[in-house]
């Protein structure tokens, strides 16, 4: 494989049929900024096509020009061999490519009918005849096999059912080219299997995806074909059955991938406690134990319905649990109350970021700095000097970019954003530092960076929770409890296997195969 800007072939269809979209020498650029240059992108009908890359690289750009959002400064864009329709002929672009978001577009307060056919619930003018409309939801549904009841409130919905509708409304325009953009970053490992089986499904019908995803291993189980882009252009394309993970990540970052290390700090030896644990409960979890030392970084494991993030959200006092205890270096914790938690000496990464993280309209430093004002002056007054100056510590320390302050944060890329996070979780030197899913949806790099930090508590002399299903970050762990059901069901040390560790989290005994 050569990473070149040069589009590798991707072959065509049998019976010679055009690409169902192309893209040719597109650039793209925002003031000072080159989103795009020269790119080049062709998906073949029928496949599962991958664009991967590091935040800033692009993709979402390209997405927003593939979608009719915004116009090429240069090049061209072909649907099935023909000239993309003006940006103003909405219908048109609708009938052509679909994308389905990481942040969902449902409509809550619509039932799943209402959601499939929004602004199209009458047809010809007539008024809105809703046994009809829900006869024509229900069609649609079982065209596409989707099993989910028109006439359900879509609150009521999981998030796999909500990407599903999602999917149905974009097929019902005629689209058969579907954009899914991180289409897996809340789903736990059994909805991520059924998500992959109903997208081979719909491949066989004839549907086409390209498909974005930080999560390579999700690229080599499910896509037939990659590209990839960095820094704004092609680097290449390829068959995923040519490519090793290791050719990917290069591409990806323009280095070489180093053999892998144990990136975990020492083991502490110290019998010292910074985190006890003891018979916490709660309707999501049971009689939950354990300790955290030092320098010591603990793996909570599980996929959805564990009661991992409920335990996690317990410690930082987003949760009342019902029974048990935790105690800070030996002092019993008054649970339920952020602020207290805060006061104790316990930083914390929330799951999700973009609800609970930052504030979007804020800057960078003030979002970083926002839980320490007792770091920032007297009396209540803030000190502009010392919040530049811790803020500057932070983004050195987390290799935040871009490296303006004064930038506000909802302008930022995904991964910088949850550095931000994480920046403020460790801006008052914490004994204790919880991170939830600390690295989904942020690029490789960003994933080093956020792990890194992780590390580096550790090597402070503080006790670092991660709460995660992800094997990558597990990595980084020197044990690692698996929850099931409410339950501790395994405690992994050392060096585990991954067999083992999925198997726990799934509720699988290898013993009985």
């Amino acid at each position: 494989m050569t990473t070149e800007s040069t589009q590798t072939a991707v072959p065509v269809a049998p019976g010679g049929e055009p690409p169902v979209v192309q893209v040719a020498g597109v650039s793209k650029r925002f003031g000072a900024t080159q989103a795009l240059r020269d790119v080049q992108l062709t998906v073949a009908p029928g496949e599962v096509h991958a664009l991967v890359g590091r935040n800033g690289a692009g993709k979402s750009t390209l997405v927003s020009i593939l979608t009719g959002l915004q116009a090429p400064d240069t090049g061209t864009v072909t649907y099935g061999g023909e000239p993309a329709p003006p940006l103003t002929d909405r219908d048109a672009w609708r009938s052509r490519v679909a994308c389905v978001y990481q942040h969902l577009m449902i409509l809550d307060d619509l039932t799943v009918a209402e959601n499939l056919f929004v602004n199209r619930q009458a047809e010809n003018g007539r008024p809105i005849r809703w046994r009809e409309l829900e006869t024509r939801a229900k069609a649609l549904l079982d065209e596409w096999e989707i099993d989910v009841d028109p006439r359900q409130p879509a609150r009521e919905l999981t998030v796999e059912q909500r990407q599903l509708v999602e999917i149905a409304r974009a097929l019902s325009y005629g689209a058969r080219f579907v954009i899914l953009d991180e289409p897996t970053a809340r789903l736990d490992a059994a909805g991520i299997a059924r998500l992959f089986a109903r997208i081979r499904r719909l491949q066989e019908q004839g549907v086409t995806f390209l498909y974005i995803s930080h999560h390579l291993q999700e690229i080599f189980d499910l896509c037939q074909s990659v590209t990839v882009y960095r820094d704004a252009q092609h680097i290449v394309t390829a068959r995923i059955d040519e490519l090793s993970r290791t050719q990917l990540v290069e591409a990806m970052t323009g280095e070489k991938v180093r053999d892998r290390e144990d990136p975990r700090p020492p083991l502490p030896t110290t019998d010292e406690r910074v985190l006890e644990v003891r018979d916490l409960a709660a309707d999501e979890y049971r009689g939950v134990s354990f300790d955290v030392r030092p320098g010591e970084i603990v793996g909570l494991a599980g996929a959805g319905g564990s009661g991992k993030t409920a335990l996690a959200e317990a410690l930082v006092g987003l949760r009342r649990p019902q029974s048990g205890e935790v105690l800070l270096d030996g002092v019993a914790q008054r649970l339920g109350s952020v602020p207290r938690a805060l006061a104790a000496g316990i930083g914390f990464v929330p799951q999700d970021r973009r609800a609970e993280g930052y504030v979007p309209g804020l800057s960078i430093e003030e979002n970083l700095t926002m839980t320490v004002p007792h770091r920032l002056g007297r009396f209540g007054v803030v000190s502009p000097k010392r919040r530049a100056a811790l803020a500057w510590t932070l983004i050195d320390r987390l290799d935040i970019v871009p490296r303006r302050p004064e930038q506000e944060v909802g302008d930022l890329s995904g991964g910088n954003q949850q550095k931000v996070v994480a920046g403020r979780a460790i801006a008052d030197d914490p004994r204790l530092l919880v991170m939830m899913a600390p690295t989904a949806g942020v690029d490789v790099k960003s994933k080093e960076s956020l792990m890194a930090t992780a590390v580096d508590t550790a090597r402070g002399r503080a006790g670092v929770v991660v709460v995660t299903d992800d094997l990558d970050d597990l990595r980084y762990c020197h044990r690692v409890l698996v929850l099931f059901r409410g339950d501790v069901v395994a405690e992994l040390t050392g060096t585990w296997d991954d067999r083992e560790l999925v198997s726990a989290m799934e509720g699988v005994d290898l013993g009985d195969r």
